[in-house]
């Protein structure tokens, strides 16, 4: 019933009715870019200065690139995004206990230690439905086969394991497409431990979807961040950067990566896209290819897996170049003009940008930073610091959407102080080179490596 306040003859609804108000996406995504634009337009009138200082030195026209790429459009990204997500009102799943058939693909690749107590979570689902799993043994040199067969017979599963000689994750995943009679598969990394209710939210959100649904990313958060501090600190990066943007995409109708780890699809929608492509990001083209399909692809928050992250430098750089490069790859075979839906087009078009912000980040910010030191402030200065509670602001927002989920799901947030901190303040320094040298592999056209 709609909570009114009546007042002679006017009717005024309450704070409460309106933000039960719904807004079509569209106005959510023109008012979420005239806030952002009014961001920009902000923070243009107070760098005038900056500008001209740095002009003194570089250029004007120089100067207003650099400035662009370190504050403007990354500060109209930013803003664009929390508008959006304060605007999310997710509409809830309808089918709470769906029964629909389901396979579980699980390519592996030498992972005789983890497939065990990944199927284990797999028989802890408290899902109604029927529950099948293909393990591929991707040319393993380890008793990966033989430990998933083991593991099938100790929790009572309906396990195929399939063997693939042929390296490389895509043809793991389309040699067990073959075997899967299901409407709806799922696929899951061997190291990622689905929370009792994942397949059950994930099914249910796509369910409760129009018929041109046909993919639901699921939510990937860390579950190794109580080991080395590279762990720690990107539990804050998949607990508040990486499922905001996906909330955000979904909010649009557009999730850009049903990533492999975990994601639910239409089993025909894949066939008819000709399966995984040989890509090193073949999550993110296999999405975009099923997007430019007139398909759309959804985001489930409640939809939860833990997985294991890189817990070194080394092995962080590797995965997060490889994201990088498979992004090129994207872009490559399907650009963003070529996308049906307005909102696809503008959220793989931003893709088109992070390039260009990358570079100057590299090459420009990080350098300013270490002149800044010595007190040479031409591109960081002491108004830097003016940055830090807008930060904290932005994840502040992020942090209390994903604590509702936390408590809706009956888990606790690690108290992980370390981490929050390195991860505000450091985190983009990190990523940026990276991805520079992602985008340089894929230039030139540099080995792929899958692990």
């Amino acid at each position: 019933m709609k909570t009114e306040i009546r007042c002679k003859s006017k009717v005024f609804p309450t704070r409460r009715a309106f933000a039960k108000r719904y807004i079509p996406v569209i106005q959510k995504f023109i008012y979420s870019h005239i806030i952002a634009l009014a961001w920009m337009l902000i923070s243009i009138f107070a760098s005038m200065q900056w500008i001209k200082e740095l002009g003194e030195l570089i250029t004007i026209p120089v100067a207003v690139m650099v400035i662009a790429g370190i504050a403007y459009i990354p500060g109209y990204m930013n803003a664009f995004m929390v508008s959006s997500l304060l605007f999310d009102r997710q509409p809830p799943v309808k089918v709470l206990n769906p029964t629909e058939e389901i396979t579980i693909l699980i390519a592996c690749y030498n992972e005789e230690k983890s497939i065990e107590n990944t199927l284990r979570y797999v028989a802890a689902q408290e899902y109604d439905g029927k529950l099948k799993t293909i393990v591929i043994d991707n040319n393993s040199s380890d008793r990966t086969a033989d430990a998933a067969r083991a593991a099938g017979e100790k929790f009572h599963l309906n396990v195929m394991v399939l063997h693939e000689p042929v390296p490389g994750k895509n043809n793991a995943l389309n040699a067990a497409l073959k075997y899967v009679d299901t409407k709806l598969l799922i696929t899951l990394d061997a190291d990622t431990l689905m929370h009792k209710s994942a397949v059950r939210y994930i099914v249910g959100r796509m369910m409760t979807s129009p018929s041109d649904v046909c993919a639901v990313a699921g939510t990937v958060l860390v579950r190794n961040s109580r080991k080395k501090l590279m762990a720690k600190i990107q539990e804050w990066d998949y607990f508040l950067g990486i499922s905001s943007i996906k909330r955000l995409q979904g909010l649009f109708q557009g999730t850009l990566v049903a990533q492999g780890a975990f994601s639910l699809y239409k089993t025909e929608a894949v066939k008819e896209i000709g399966g995984w492509p040989d890509a090193i990001g073949e999550d993110i083209v296999l999405t975009w290819r099923l997007l430019s399909k007139k398909g759309r692809v959804y985001f489930e928050p409640l939809a939860v897996a833990f997985t294991d992250v890189p817990e070194t430098l080394k092995h962080f750089f590797r995965q997060r170049s490889r994201w990088a490069r498979g992004m090129i790859e994207a872009l490559k075979v399907i650009k963003p003009w070529q996308h049906p839906f307005v909102f696809v087009r503008y959220l793989t078009g931003v893709n088109l940008i992070f390039p260009y912000l990358d570079i100057i980040y590299t090459f420009c910010w990080i350098p300013g930073l270490i002149l800044a030191f010595f007190g040479c402030y031409w591109i960081v200065g002491p108004a830097t610091l003016f940055v830090l509670p807008l930060a904290m602001i932005v994840n502040y927002i992020l942090y209390r959407y994903q604590k509702n989920v936390f408590k809706t799901l009956e888990l606790r947030i690690r108290k992980n102080i370390l981490g929050f901190i390195v991860y505000t303040l450091t985190y983009q320094l990190l990523m940026s080179p990276i991805s520079v040298w992602g985008y340089f592999q894929e230039l030139f056209r540099l080995k792929r490596v899958w692990k």
